[in-house]
């Protein structure tokens, strides 16, 4: 360590090594420093352990095993030769002091005071364990012969009794003898589930992608193969098929209902009042203005209403009343117009072509020649 670090101590004027021997002398100081400050009471500092879990009988809290503190070393005693030492730390949780002291006897460290052990100990002869040999017993067994041959008897019958566990074991343990090719077994196992398990996450990742499902799926079951084989999916007909089969249930309906079917004299009369609905229809001019031809005024709009009621016979005394209703509205009894109507309505002639005429329906278009009349 020496050639790798330097280390540079001062050394006074009046330091002689023969007389102080070493600077700690000469300072009148232990190289432990603070550690060393009980050293006239036989106490030193040092770094302990914690050796197993205690709980502190301070604060009643969990210290674990491997915790370390600064502890008060002190000898206490001797266990024939060696030394019994005692150690005493304070709580880093709480002011309690607790103290430890080595127990050579059994190899062990016993609470003295200021906590309680949290028993984690092996019962070896409460789990069937081959246990050491005491002092005492050895020492029997090499001086008393009936002693040790009693004692041979009874590991001769413990033995006959756990004989068929040790086969089984043994047995157990020969079956994992050969490392190499369990191991190889083992990894071709291993990389043929793999292959498998990559195959259904690209078959779960494509059915994933074309339901746009985010959920993940869960591996199928033979419960889950029955109840899909008992399902039966049937693809539903095109838009032609459908259109087809409503044609041919509109065909295949009958006319009538059933109870005129069975009544051939309902279904005569519904005939006949069908025939005469279409010759009616044909001849009113209803069917005219659906043709697109509509009957239209013609110039003069004026004579249209008194042609129209010159169809109708006039009962006597009709042309004397229509002479004083113009009279009294303005009009002029002798005007042209009023006199030939009421000569066409003496004469009982047939009324005139101008008053109506049937043409064609152009309203729409602005250049027809009779929207100009």
């Amino acid at each position: 360590m020496g050639e790798r670090k330097g280390v540079n101590k001062y050394y006074p004027p009046d330091f002689d090594p023969a007389k102080h021997g070493s600077l700690n002398k000469y300072r009148n100081s232990h190289p432990l420093r603070e550690r060393a400050r009980k050293l006239s009471q036989g106490i030193l500092i040092i770094r302990f352990e914690m050796p197993y879990n205690i709980w502190c009988d301070g604060c009643q809290n969990h210290i674990g095993m491997g915790v370390r503190y600064n502890a008060e070393k002190k000898k206490v005693g001797n266990y024939y030769t060696t030394p019994i030492y005692r150690f005493r730390m304070k709580c880093h949780l709480c002011p309690n002091h607790i103290e430890m002291q080595t127990d050579p006897a059994n190899c062990d460290y016993v609470i003295v005071s200021g906590a309680r052990r949290k028993e984690e100990r092996w019962d070896m002869e409460a789990n069937e364990q081959i246990m050491t040999t005491a002092h005492e017993e050895k020492q029997k067994l090499e001086t008393d012969a009936m002693y040790r041959l009693e004692h041979g008897s009874n590991d001769q019958s413990k033995l006959q009794r756990v004989l068929p566990t040790l086969q089984n074991i043994q047995e157990a343990q020969s079956a994992w003898k050969d490392d190499f090719a369990l191991n190889s077994l083992l990894r071709r196992k291993f990389r043929e589930e793999k292959k498998v398990l990559q195959e259904e996450e690209k078959k779960d990742l494509a059915l994933q992608t074309k339901a746009c499902l985010s959920i993940p799926l869960v591996r199928e079951s033979d419960e889950d193969q029955h109840l899909a084989a008992l399902l039966k999916y049937q693809s539903l007909g095109s838009y032609e098929d459908k259109q087809k089969q409503k044609r041919s249930e509109i065909i295949d309906r009958p006319w009538f209902s059933p109870t005129q079917a069975a009544n051939p004299k309902a279904n005569d009369s519904l005939k006949k009042l069908a025939f005469t609905g279409k010759s009616s229809a044909s001849r009113s001019p209803a069917a005219m203005s659906h043709l697109g031809v509509v009957r239209r005024k013609s110039k003069d709009k004026e004579r249209a209403p008194a042609e129209e009621e010159s169809e109708r016979p006039s009962p006597p005394g009709e042309a004397d009343r229509r002479h004083q209703e113009r009279a009294l509205n303005g009009a002029s009894c002798d005007s042209p117009l009023v006199t030939k109507v009421d000569s066409q309505k003496a004469e009982g002639s047939p009324p005139s072509s101008l008053a109506a005429s049937l043409v064609a329906d152009y309203s729409d278009s602005a250049s027809d020649p009779e929207a100009e009349l």
